[in-house]
């Protein structure tokens, strides 16, 4: 049986930050510049799930015109009422075949979406089960360990814009390897989802959503 998952800022949010200034005076600045809003989960793995294969490979800016429109076409969104839209009504929103192809998939699999105790899996559990479904990548389990399970120390090393941004607060906008990235952001742990999130918030105005 499914396990509710909880919803709203995390429980670590303000021990993160403290440690995140104590250790990177980078992330300090960066706090005290776009401290507010925190992350918050909303609880819709499903939803998380299906807004990620929306934002694969294109830029926030399109993603978040696209699934405006998706959301829309579709109303709330459930797998119930993504298999009641016919192919040709997801594509009319801007999704590729290919991605609408992968979220019919996700709604026909939604049942066992929904019904897994996520709340009670590890990290690499969570990763095992969402890899296993057509069009879930590495980048789309670590949205949905992020944005929905609250993981606290999660770094999507296949976000273009965490990869930039962290080039751009770290190395005056040098490229950098994935190896250095991880060893600029070691002092982050075991919080390294908050420094990710204030990346992020550095990037753009408006706070990521998935």
């Amino acid at each position: 049986m499914a396990t509710k998952i909880k919803t709203g800022v995390p429980a670590y949010w303000q021990k993160a930050k403290k440690h995140l200034q104590k250790n990177d005076a980078v992330m300090a600045e960066l706090i005290r510049r776009y401290e507010e809003p925190p992350l918050r989960s909303k609880g819709r793995l499903f939803e998380t799930l299906v807004r990620s294969i929306v934002g694969q490979q294109i830029s926030a800016k399109a993603a978040d015109a696209i699934w405006g429109r998706f959301v829309t076409a579709v109303g709330e969104v459930t797998p119930k009422n993504i298999l009641r839209k016919r192919a040709p009504t997801l594509r009319k929103v801007g999704l590729s075949e290919r991605k609408v192809e992968y979220i019919q998939g996700l709604a026909k699999a939604g049942g066992l979406i929904q019904n897994e105790p996520w709340q009670q899996l590890s990290d690499a559990e969570v990763k095992d089960k969402l890899i296993g479904l057509k069009g879930i990548g590495p980048w789309t389990v670590n949205m949905v360990l992020i944005f929905t399970l609250l993981r606290p120390d999660i770094l999507p090393l296949g976000d273009i814009g965490v990869i930039r941004g962290i080039e751009r607060q770290y190395a005056k906008g040098k490229r950098l390897t994935p190896g250095k990235i991880e060893k600029i952001t070691g002092s982050w742990r075991p919080y390294r989802t908050v420094g990710v999130w204030y990346i992020w918030r550095s990037l753009d105005p408006e706070p990521v959503e998935y």
